[in-house]
């Protein structure tokens, strides 16, 4: 079988991406995370969470692709500069800013050139001259070290080819103190091989999730300390889905057990008083 490369996986994603940033919210909720070439009779999203109640929400920069509410969790404050990682067009940039305010800054990083231009749009209409947007990729990041207070993602660094390049990533550009919160997709125990393929399928963001404890050891390797998993939802395959590969007495079993698909949101810090890589620079 064969598998792509990193280079090719993330060409991949901004192709998908680039198409996605111009659909509309209404579009990417009935396509499942964005895609269109698959699960055409569902009509409802099984990742996103309802973000309109949170403050600084700008439905035009909402096109319906995270898997949390990371910037509800992540203890922003007034004056703070925030990285999103994967910005997309704009929504959780613009809820970190209703937050940190006129004396904080937001900066915004995403791959795509159609989100970046997107995410630009937004912020000008807005009239917002401290939230800003820059093209990179989350691996090599176009940020100087230690100059971000928080970092937040929704459902993106699932996407990213070398995780551990990402998390060392946002631990350089974290100041010592600083934090993350990140909403991601997970698995957790070994799902029936054609399930997990139809899964990928159905619900884009699903491919490239890996082990929760494997995520979680990636965060800890990379020297973040005060490890905290802030919430915790199981991602529901329709039955239409999981009856093609269990039985009837097989799909109550799994609906009920640890086994399944999960989006976290995880907070992090990065020590005070550290010396690891991308610490003491």
């Amino acid at each position: 079988m064969k598998t792509e490369t990193s280079e090719q996986l993330k060409e991949l994603v901004k192709e998908k991406y680039g198409q996605i940033a111009l659909q509309s919210k209404d579009v990417n909720d009935s396509s499942c995370c964005g895609a269109t070439s698959c699960c055409s009779t569902i009509d409802y999203t099984i990742m996103a969470d309802d973000y309109t109640q949170l403050d600084g929400y700008v439905a035009d920069a909402d096109l319906g692709l995270g898997c949390g509410l990371p910037t509800e969790f992540a203890r922003i404050k007034e004056g703070d500069t925030v990285v999103d990682l994967g910005s997309g067009a704009g929504n959780d940039a613009f809820v970190a800013r209703s937050v940190t305010g006129e004396k904080g800054q937001v900066i915004g990083i995403d791959f795509t050139e159609n989100m970046i231009a997107k995410a630009k749009l937004n912020a000008q209409k807005l009239g917002y001259t401290n939230v800003e947007f820059r093209q990179g990729d989350i691996e090599n990041m176009p940020l100087a070290g230690g100059i971000a207070d928080v970092v937040v993602s929704n459902c993106v660094l699932n996407l990213v080819p070398n995780k551990k390049q990402a998390f060392a990533e946002t631990f350089r550009i974290l100041k010592k103190g600083g934090h993350f919160s990140v909403s991601d997709i997970v698995l957790v125990g070994d799902l029936p091989e054609g399930l997990q393929k139809s899964a990928e399928m159905y619900a884009g963001c699903v491919a490239g999730a890996i082990q929760k404890d494997d995520y979680l050891n990636i965060i800890k390797e990379a020297g973040f300390s005060d490890i905290t998993i802030q919430k915790e939802k199981r991602i529901n395959l329709p039955d239409e889905i999981l009856k093609e590969y269990l039985t009837v007495d097989q799909i109550t079993e799994f609906k009920s057990g640890k086994t399944g698909i999960f989006s976290i949101t995880v907070y992090a810090e990065k020590p005070v008083n550290c010396c690891a890589p991308g610490c003491c620079d």
